[in-house]
């Protein structure tokens, strides 16, 4: 666990995010939306609010076209928390600060 965000790719995914024995909260993320601008501050502070508790990892689906399909991705942002390799909880758009935080308190 860092605390910094993971970028992870089409690659990476299956080891950095479905391999992880602790839970791991996924920003599907692209540069053009601005849902996804607008909750990049408070994403990317989870990695060291939350670091030794939750891996924070972010995948860019416009230079990684494989995974949000597999994962029935289909607006921005959305963020999927897994555990032990499976999907345990989804939000889809954009979050309050105070949202994101009750969101993953609920799934840790």
């Amino acid at each position: 666990m860092s605390p910094e965000p993971l970028d992870v790719t089409d690659t990476t995914f299956a080891a950095q995010v479905l391999g992880i024995d602790g839970p791991v909260i996924v920003h599907f993320w692209a540069e053009w939306a601005g849902p996804c601008k607008m909750i990049k501050a408070d994403f990317d502070a989870l990695a060291s609010t939350y670091a030794g508790r939750l891996t924070v990892a972010r995948l860019n689906i416009d230079q990684n076209p494989e995974t949000a399909p597999r994962h029935n991705v289909k607006g921005l942002p959305t963020l999927i928390v897994f555990k032990t390799g499976a999907e345990a909880a989804r939000k889809v758009g954009p979050l309050s600060k105070g949202q994101l935080t009750e969101f993953v308190e609920a799934n840790l």
